[in-house]
């Protein structure tokens, strides 16, 4: 199930008047990662001050219970409904051109699977289920179901980086290779991808986990594969992102929906040796404070100038064995030429650039200009917009996981 914390996602407040007076009339529109669609929430600036995104525990307290027609609620100051709306034109869901397979050349060499053949099992956070379908051999199947539906840009380019990212891995121990490539049931338009699924847990869920020191060797040969042989940089590093494979005792790194390839996506701070020093403290001492410091204001110094590092954790060695390994490999890596290395890798990684959606091409009408006549415009839209001009919408509404009856017979599946 969705962590609680990680289920709503605000867009923020839109205030019609001044947002410092609290008589202000106030929207926002919170994205349900769990029922995988928008709701609108109404009210005053004396409820939802800005950036404090009081809107996202208002709607917790009822969003299970709330019709899927719903598309709007009003609440009063102190947080309760008033009104509830189903007018369509309440909805300020983005529409996503997902885009066909057809059109799609480089995945043309990928197995795929219909969306209507994947059975949810659980949902294992925001943009990832638990699934099964049966194969071709009629064998069942079980998998991590990534996608993205909500329409930020920059998640649609991560999305389409990651799925090219794994189609283009080379096979290795210590990574997750692509399964399938997932296709809507219309138009067979690209929703997302599958990678099998490891039980067990992460790290991050499983601290009674043995932390060997064969782990940490072989994160830091995994580390330089990427980075210095492949080009590529995950940038998200850490206990929740490492699972171990029960059938051969190997560390397996996965999400690479933070990954750079190249200087495209390189971001300040997140290069993975920070990560690797970050991870092993937090992997032994149990400590996650660090996480919650952005990226830009953390460095390594931080956890290297700690004088003892308490372990929470089964070691197989002492602690400060694997702090000097760290150490040592570090001092292999902050070279003066480490960036030029990586920039340079002799087995670069690549794929094609993120087209834009012929959807997108399609005119549409956005008011009026100053003479009267209809302002018209291309590019994104929103989807009443896209259903009004008869295009393909995918919708990924559900009900929330609370309401469906297989969930009490389902055992935790990261067990």
């Amino acid at each position: 199930m969705i962590k609680p914390q990680e289920r709503l996602q605000s867009e923020g407040q839109c205030y019609f008047g001044p947002g410092d007076d609290p008589r202000s009339p106030t929207y926002c529109n919170v994205w349900d990662w769990d029922q995988l669609r928008m709701i609108k929430i109404k009210g005053t600036a004396k409820l939802f001050r800005r950036d404090e995104d009081v809107e996202v525990p208002v709607l917790r307290r009822f969003v299970d219970f709330l019709s899927p027609k719903v598309r709007a609620v009003t609440v009063d100051d102190d947080g309760l409904i008033t009104e509830i709306s189903t007018d369509p034109e309440e909805d300020d869901t983005a529409h996503i051109a997902y885009l066909p397979f057809s059109t799609v050349a480089s995945l043309h060499d990928c197995r795929t699977v219909r969306y209507s053949q994947l059975q949810e099992l659980d949902r294992l956070g925001p943009g990832i289920d638990l699934s099964s379908y049966k194969d071709e051999e009629h064998n069942v199947q079980k998998v991590a179901f990534k996608f993205n539906a909500f329409w930020k840009p920059r998640r649609l380019q991560m999305a389409w980086d990651e799925l090219h990212l794994h189609k283009t891995l080379p096979v290795h121990p210590n990574l997750m290779p692509l399964d399938r490539v997932v296709l809507e049931d219309v138009e067979s338009r690209v929703i997302g991808f599958t990678t099998k699924f490891i039980p067990g847990g992460t790290f991050f869920d499983k601290k009674e986990r043995p932390f060997r020191f064969e782990y940490l060797q072989q994160l830091t040969q995994l580390v330089d594969y990427l980075n210095l042989d492949l080009g590529i940089m995950h940038q998200d590093i850490a206990p929740r992102n490492l699972l171990l494979n029960p059938e051969n005792q190997q560390i397996l790194l996965f999400d690479f929906d933070y990954a750079a390839h190249g200087k495209k996506g390189l971001q300040d701070g997140r290069d993975d040796v920070a990560g690797m020093a970050f991870t092993l403290y937090e992997l032994i001492t149990g400590d996650d404070k660090f996480t919650s410091i952005p990226h830009w204001d953390r460095n390594m110094a931080m956890v290297q100038d700690l004088p003892e590092w308490p372990s929470v954790r089964e070691l197989d060695t002492d602690v400060s064995m694997m702090r000097r390994f760290l150490n040592d490999w570090i001092a292999t890596r902050r070279t003066d030429n480490d960036m030029e290395r990586y920039l340079n890798a002799p087995n670069r990684l690549d794929w094609p650039e993120l087209p834009t959606p012929a959807d997108y091409a399609v005119p549409f009408e956005l008011g009026w200009n100053e003479d009267g006549t209809t302002r018209w415009a291309t590019g994104a839209r929103d989807k009443n917009t896209a259903i009004e001009k008869g295009q393909f919408v995918f919708d990924w509404a559900r009900p929330p996981q609370c309401r469906l009856k297989h969930t009490d017979n389902i055992s935790n599946p990261l067990n």
